[in-house]
Order: C-alpha cells, then sequence, then structure tokens
C-alpha cells in the first residue's frame, strides 16, 4: 500500500542532509512524498528520521505546560520551573492542572511513525546488514523515548508494536491498556534493543543522532521513574479500577530491581571511557563560574559531557528563551522580557562555601530569623551591606550561573533590582509607587533608577517585565547583546536532552535508595556525587545520604526540566505545594545610614496566590475514553 508521508518544516534541527544528494531534495512535490520514494535511499531516510526527531519527546527549550513545540507564543514563557518551586513567572501565578504536560494524541502519532519505519527498514534493499541492525536500533530508541514519555504521564498505556493498517472495523484498532508494570518492562527492553547496535560515537552530519550512550542514558532515567513509583506508591494511594488492575502503580517489592537497572545503565556510561564532566576541577569559583556558563550557552564546546543534544538551527527557527527570560534591562527589543523570576526558595537550597553540605538560606536580621516572611519591620535588626550581592558571599558557583543577582553584571549592564528604600525617618517605601527622594543633595529612586527600562525589579506599573522575587534569570541566556528588536524564535542555543552529569546523580540516587553494595557502589555513588560539587569548585566532600542527592539534583539540573518528575516519582509535590506561598528577597536601600546602605528583607511573593497539588494529578488524564474504550485514570 502507497503511504504518504508529510515533510514538515522542522525548526529543532538534529541533522543535516548530504546536499550533493539531489535523488531526494529534488523530489515534487517536497511536501507530500510517497514512502516507497523517500525511503529508498539513506539520505531519504535521514530526512524521515529527522522528522521522527523533531516529533519525539524532548522536553526542551520550546517546551511548555500546554505541549511540545509550544515555548514561543503560547503561555507567554511560563517555563515548566516556575510550576515546581524554582521560580514564577513575572506576571502569572501557578497554572498547573490533569491536562498539563500532556502527550497523548502526539506521542500515538509518534509510534505510529516510528513503526511505519521500523517496517520498511528491512525491506531496503540498498542497505547492508550493519546499516540496517543500526537503523532498527535508533527507532528502538526511538520508541523506548516515546513509550518513556507516556509512562511517566499515564501509568501504563496501550502498547502498540506494529504499524496498524487504518480500517473500517475500528474495534480492531484498539488496544488495552497494559499495566505499569508491563509499561515500564517494555521501555527496559526497548532500551536494551537500543544499546545492542547503536554506534558508541558519531560525527559529522550524523553527530546529533543517538549512541548507544544516549539509549544507556535513557534506560537510567526511565528505571529510575519506575523505581521511585514502586517505592513511594503507598505515599499517596488511590484506588477504583485503573488500580485494581495494576495500570496506575507497582509494589514496592518491585523498586530494588529498577533501583538495580539504573544502577547498571549509569554505570555503563560512567565505564565507557566516552563520557564525563566538562571542566570538572575547577581552578577557582569564579572559573566554576565561567566553565558553567560556557556550559550552557553552548554545550558543543563538551562533547564529554553532552551525551545526546538537541539543536537548532538559524536565527527566526530556534527557540525563545533569550526573548522572554532576559533582564527588563537586556530584553534588546523584547516587549515583555523578565518572565522568569527564581524564588528565594530556590536560592536558599545552594550550599556555602564556608559551611559544605546544606542548604545555606539567606541570613538577613541579626537574629538570624528566616522563617519571617511577613515583610520589613521596624522592630527587626536588619543586617546592612555595601553591595546587594555582599550578602551572597560563598555561594555556591552554579547559583551565580544560573541566577541574576540583584546589581549584578550582564550583558554589560549592572541589573538594578531594588524593591524600595527606608526614608531617614524611618518609613519604609517597599513595592510601592515609583517615586524618588533627595538626602544631602542626592536623589534616589525606590527602585534604583528613574526610567522604568534602566531597572529590572519590582515595579508593579510594569509587572510583567520586572522580577517580582527579587532575582532574575541567566543558565542557557545568550551574552550576545541583540543589536535590532529581539523576535521571537531568535534563540539558537543547543539543548542537552542527556549530559553526563545526571548520569552520575541518577546513579548516586538508586545506590542510596536501594542500599545497593556490590563491588565499589557506595563508594562509587558518594565520588559520583561529590564530583557535581566539585565542578562546582567544593573542596569538601559530603557524605552519600539522599537528602544531599536531592540538593544537589535541584541545584545541578536546575531550569532543565527534571524537578517537575523529580516531584511526580518521588510522590513529593503535593507535600511542597500545599497550600504553599512561595517567597522573595527584596534589596532594600536603607537611607537611614550614611552612606545609605542595602538591608534584605525576605517575604512572601507580592501577588502570589496559595497553592496546592492535588494528588489525583500524578497521573494524567487519559483523553478520548468515550470512544477509545480505555479505563481512566483515578479521579477524572
Amino acid at each position: 500500500m502507497k503511504r504518504n508521508i508529510f515533510l514538515l518544516i522542522i525548526s529543532g534541527v538534529l541533522f543535516t542532509v548530504n546536499g550533493c544528494r539531489n535523488d531526494v531534495l529534488d523530489l515534487k512535490p517536497l511536501n507530500k512524498v510517497g514512502s516507497e520514494v523517500l525511503l529508498s535511499s539513506e539520505d531519504g531516510i535521514r530526512i524521515f528520521l529527522a522528522n521522527l526527531y523533531y516529533q519525539a519527546p524532548f522536553e526542551d527549550f520550546t517546551y511548555n505546560r500546554v505541549g511540545f513545540h509550544t515555548g514561543l507564543v503560547n503561555t507567554v514563557g511560563i517555563h515548566p520551573d516556575a510550576q515546581v518551586g524554582n521560580a514564577v513567572n513575572s506576571e502569572y501565578n501557578h497554572l498547573v492542572d490533569g491536562t498539563n504536560f500532556g502527550w497523548w494524541d502526539a506521542g500515538y502519532k509518534f509510534n505510529r511513525d516510528v513503526h511505519l519505519l521500523m517496517e520498511t527498514i528491512p525491506t531496503i534493499t540498498s542497505l547492508n546488514e550493519e546499516k540496517k541492525n543500526e537503523l532498527i536500533s535508533e527507532i528502538h530508541f526511538l520508541r523506548a523515548f516515546g513509550y518513556y514519555a507516556l509512562a511517566k504521564r499515564y501509568g501504563g498505556v496501550p502498547i502498540i508494536t506494529e504499524f496498524q493498517q487504518y480500517t473500517s472495523d475500528v474495534e480492531s484498532l484498539k488496544v488495552p491498556r497494559s499495566t505499569e508494570k508491563d509499561t515500564w518492562d517494555f521501555v527496559m527492553s526497548e532500551c536494551d534493543e537500543a544499546i545492542k547496535y547503536l554506534p558508541s560515537t558519531r560525527s559529522g552530519i550524523d553527530a546529533r543522532r543517538v549512541t548507544k550512550w544516549a539509549a544507556y542514558a535513557l534506560k537510567s532515567r526511565a528505571a529510575l521513574h519506575a523505581a521511585s513509583i514502586a517505592k513511594y506508591w503507598n505515599k499517596t494511594p488511590f484506588s477504583g479500577l485503573a488500580v485494581s488492575e495494576g495500570l496506575v502503580g507497582m509494589e514496592a517489592s518491585l523498586a530494588n530491581h529498577y533501583y538495580e537497572l539504573c544502577i547498571q545503565a549509569s554505570r555503563a556510561v560512567m565505564d565507557g571511557s566516552v563520557h564525563g564532566l566538562y571542566q570538572p576541577n575547577p581552578n577557582s569559583v569564579d572559573e566554576a563560574v565561567n566553565n558553567l556558563l560556557t556550559l550552557f550557552q553552548d554545550p558543543n564546546v563538551a562533547p564529554e559531557e553532552a551525551i545526546l543534544i538537541y539543536g537548532y538551527g538559524k536565527p527566526g527557527g530556534g527557540h525563545a528563551m533569550d526573548f522572554w527570560y532576559n533582564p527588563n534591562q537586556t530584553g534588546d527589543g523584547s516587549p515583555h522580557p523578565g518572565r522568569m523570576n527564581p524564588t528565594l526558595e530556590f536560592v536558599d537550597t545552594y550550599e556555602s562555601y564556608a559551611d559544605p553540605g546544606k542548604t545555606a538560606p539567606i541570613i538577613t536580621t541579626t537574629d538570624g530569623n528566616i522563617g519571617d516572611y511577613n515583610g520589613y519591620s521596624p522592630t527587626k535588626s536588619y543586617l546592612r551591606f555595601d553591595t546587594p550581592y555582599e550578602i551572597f558571599k560563598d555561594k555556591d558557583a552554579r547559583l551565580w550561573s544560573t541566577v541574576i543577582l540583584p546589581f549584578t553584571e550582564w550583558k554589560g549592564q549592572t541589573i538594578r533590582i531594588q524593591a524600595g528604600y527606608i526614608l531617614p525617618d524611618g518609613t519604609a517605601v517597599i513595592e510601592a509607587d515609583k517615586a524618588s527622594v533627595e538626602v544631602e543633595g542626592v536623589t534616589y529612586h525606590t527602585f534604583g533608577a528613574d526610567a522604568w527600562k534602566d531597572y529590572s525589579g519590582f515595579d508593579q506599573q510594569h509587572l510583567a517585565e520586572m522580577t517580582r522575587t527579587g532575582f532574575s534569570f541567566k543558565k542557557f541566556l545568550s551574552p550576545t547583546t541583540v543589536e535590532s528588536n529581539q523576535t521571537l524564535g531568535f534563540s539558537t542555543q543547543d539543548w542537552m536532552e542527556f549530559r553526563y552529569a545526571e548520569i552520575l546523580l541518577n546513579y548516586a540516587e538508586a545506590v542510596v535508595e536501594s542500599g545497593y553494595s556490590e563491588g565499589d557502589a557506595q563508594e562509587a555513588a558518594k565520588n559520583a556525587l561529590n564530583a557535581t560539587r566539585r565542578r562546582a569548585g567544593h573542596k569538601t566532600e559530603i557524605p552519600l545520604t539522599i537528602e544531599n542527592v536531592q540538593r544537589e539534583r535541584r541545584v545541578e539540573l536546575a531550569f532543565e526540566n527534571k524537578r517537575w518528575w523529580d516531584l511526580i516519582r518521588r510522590r513529593e509535590f503535593h507535600e511542597a505545594f500545599n497550600n504553599t506561598i512561595q517567597t522573595a528577597l527584596c534589596p532594600v536601600l536603607d537611607l537611614r545610614v550614611s552612606p545609605p546602605k542595602y538591608i534584605f528583607v525576605r517575604k512572601y511573593i507580592i501577588r502570589e496566590i496559595p497553592l496546592s497539588f492535588p494528588v489525583y494529578m500524578y497521573y494524567s488524564s487519559i483523553p478520548g475514553i468515550g470512544s477509545n474504550g480505555l479505563i481512566q485514570n483515578p479521579n477524572y
């Protein structure tokens, strides 16, 4: 049967096609090509694979709460990490419900296209058996990746392993849900099939296609997720038909099995002599900061760390990180920058070099009380600082490379983040209307400057562009100033879907959670935990504990779209968000002293509402059950 394949204009460029091969590229029309023509050569297969990689569930820069490839215009730049306590949007509150982050229809469309290619490869006479095996393994990776994305959202799902021919007999096409255990086991087996024949390295036009290390990395991530579901299932027990049929949930006795699969897959990458940490031993904290900035601004400089890169092409076909998330002062013509506001809770999480191995909350008062978020009080004795960033002295290098701190430099400008001032008579003007005052012949402004384009925080008359937490965003952003007006899709920084640091932390978590002790596992897991810290300039090793691992995951993988799934798989979301209001750190200029100094106020974020995570949302709602006949997830 002739099947028509619709080629997409792909904004995320994974790999390119050999320009001298005109037999494929000159086909007419180019938007509708029969599979028997398209899949008759390696270049045609490469085009089809590029389409599959584009459809694959890369939770990258264009991934958003309403889906994949939606991060340009939709939801005005509300990043997934702005839903999990790491940040808030400058204008909007938490916008999560049971339909967010869904991937059902698109997931099965992707799966169908995967099966078309899998069915076709064995019939292509121009390919030798070695190339066919390699391609089949690549397709197994894509299928594993797709079912992993479905499983972590929906639990057990229908497992379809062949290309289904459309027929008027709709009932014959329906496939019931498999159990959650069988679905995770299918992902594991698909990863194993991918590992068999995938190459160890790739280069040239194929450099961004998967290798066997990417397949091991996927298995490491997926197995850790499955293990956590089993271990923590009883924290939020569900009931109903989906539970009794095993479509959601797994027995706790299965946890160590999946932890061991994670350990084995992680260790394969760690022992593979291909991947490692980029610049693992900096000579100073400043060097560590610069190394980390470089890694995320251009991961192509770090082939040792980047296990799988999702690439972007020319400006106009890229993403919108710089458009939405630069601070107001460096928006380069973007009408609404400053959308990503890291929270005080997130900043508090980072360690201090002076007292490693624990969170280092920002101390603002002489009594050290960090639990009062009720705002400024004249009865409190506040610590005073000559500069607003002095309070962050000794904080982890990853804070400085991830967050723009008040009055630090970015793109050649001092980013003014100031919430107000204390007048000489003691009157507090904080998060109020724009104002100014003259003291001893000097004019001071509530937000640090007169014109609103010259500061980046707290002005409610320009709330969409101003941080309301006291912090702005830096990780991934380009350090280059755009001369003309910024546009959506202008950014071309590449995305690391899998990187070595995650593998180390997967390994450490799996070992500590399972108590696995074969060989040198405990010592190796401790070393893995401390390796990411060492790369950040830490000299003191800390013990292997689950608390240390989870803190390290949060700061090392921040804004890489991992925390949402960490909270889901470990059943911690409803604990983290239980009538919770997130908090800010307000830099305030104290004009009661001469010369003026800065004090800081820990407070609840302005315009923030209490947020809770309903437990039913640990699984997403399955759409279309009226027609597909599937059993719905609990409480929908």
